[in-house]
């Protein structure tokens, strides 16, 4: 078996082929490693051949050698920090030194330094890229801070607060994101930053009580109104369709009576619209019985509508007035109908009658007036003797043979006769 190294180099004597370069076996079974111009002796194998001792003490060499391999490998390939591999190098630098090994360390060494040299740069890298990524994170923490304390600012009384506590958790879900996932922050100012990030939110959550508080007295008086205003309205169900206007001026209070909050509103709203609804409802019941009290009284005035008809038939004015107005009266003594629209559409067509008898009135009025048949009298007489003088006048010219003043004459003669024959003369 392998034994350590011994206090003393013991004489060489035959070293084994193989590893004649690096390694020497003495008889007794002592191993030496060459470092240099010198033997150093790493330990003993008495019981194996000088073969299997070097092969026992480079098998020692290659497990070093595998070991700066991987840390080479890892820096290559990224995602180690270098600091990190800094110190795994200094592990593997320490198995190096007085390794009990049989290769070339000093290569192996070369490659160590080499390898710690390339990731002392890289530390340096990392430190200035950690150092500005703690930069930015302190800008990030801070804007979210800046935010925080922006909602904070707000005026309570404008702040939609359902948006507004969606945007607090937010910040403080980015905030939490941030602090698990992020670069430490100095613990100065994690603390500052975290201290006013706090503050601003408890700030919010004070506003956001206090809103509500206030609007849960807010909503209590208003839903107490409200009670009181629905009680009313079924109070009027007694009253039917007479209550219909005391009923308006409930619902005008109840349009200023403020908000109950939704899922209270519209209870007591159901209760109030059925209070109406029951008093619309008489009155819709009332006109249906008044429609269909009226579908004889619509017969009995289209009945008239057919008798009227017989008054602008009838030459005799004052008879035609006497048919009317018996017409009239029989058509008052049916009473009201309903709808509305039947009663208004059937009046109209009656009084289209009355106006044309009304038209016929008065034209026989002015042609009968006493002072205006007498202008007209008086007009006719002028006329007559304007006419005899003209006649004479077209007589005298034609026996002169003034075709002129015959003309003259008789245009103005015609046009004498014209006007007379207007005034029915």
């Amino acid at each position: 078996m392998p034994r350590g190294p011994q206090t003393a180099v013991k004489p060489v004597t035959t070293p084994s082929a193989p590893a004649a370069a690096w390694g020497r076996v003495d008889d007794d079974g002592t191993v030496s490693v060459r470092e240099g111009e010198s033997w150093r002796v790493v330990g003993q194998y008495p019981d194996g051949t000088h073969e299997e001792a070097l092969a026992y003490f480079e098998r020692k060499f290659t497990d070093l050698a595998s070991e700066v391999t991987l840390l080479e490998v890892r820096h290559r390939r990224g995602g180690a920090s270098a600091a990190d591999l800094r110190s795994a190098v200094a592990l593997v630098r320490g198995k190096l030194t007085d390794a009990m090994a049989v290769g070339d360390l000093a290569a192996l060494n070369a490659r160590v330094d080499a390898l710690d040299a390339e990731l002392a740069e890289a530390s340096e890298s990392e430190v200035a890229a950690a150092r500005e990524a703690v930069d930015q994170a302190v800008v990030h923490r801070t804007h979210l801070v800046e935010q925080a304390e922006a909602l904070a600012a707000r005026d309570p009384r404008s702040v939609q607060w359902k948006q507004a506590t969606s945007e607090m958790s937010e910040l403080f879900d980015k905030w939490q994101a941030h602090q698990q996932t992020g670069p430490r922050l100095p613990k100065s100012q994690a603390q500052a930053l975290w201290k006013r990030f706090r503050d601003a939110r408890a700030i919010v959550d004070k506003h956001r009580r206090e809103f509500y508080a206030e609007l849960d007295e807010t909503h209590k008086v208003a839903r107490d109104r409200k009670t009181r205003l629905v009680e009313r309205a079924e109070a009027l169900a007694p009253r039917g369709e007479d209550g219909i206007a005391a009923y308006r001026d409930l619902l005008d209070e109840w349009k200023n009576s403020g908000r109950a909050g939704k899922k209270v509103d519209d209870a007591l709203w159901a209760r109030f619209k059925a209070a109406g609804d029951a008093l619309y409802g008489a009155r819709a019941e009332r006109e249906h019985a008044d429609v269909e009290a009226s579908r004889e009284k619509i017969d009995a005035r289209r009945a008239l509508l057919v008798e009227a008809a017989a008054v602008s038939d009838e030459k005799n004015i004052a008879k035609a007035r006497q048919l009317l107005t018996a017409i009239q009266r029989r058509w008052d003594d049916i009473g009201r109908i309903f709808p509305r629209e039947a009663e208004r559409a059937l009046d109209d067509d009656l009084r289209k009658i009355e106006q044309a008898l009304q038209t016929r009135e008065q034209t026989d009025w002015k042609r009968n007036n006493p002072e205006t048949k007498a202008r007209a009298n008086d007009m006719t007489r002028q006329l007559n003797d304007a006419i005899e003088k003209l006649e004479a006048e077209v007589e005298a010219a034609r026996k002169a043979g003034d075709a002129r003043a015959e003309a003259a004459a008789t245009e103005a003669l015609a046009a004498r006769k014209a006007w007379l024959s207007a005034l029915g003369g």
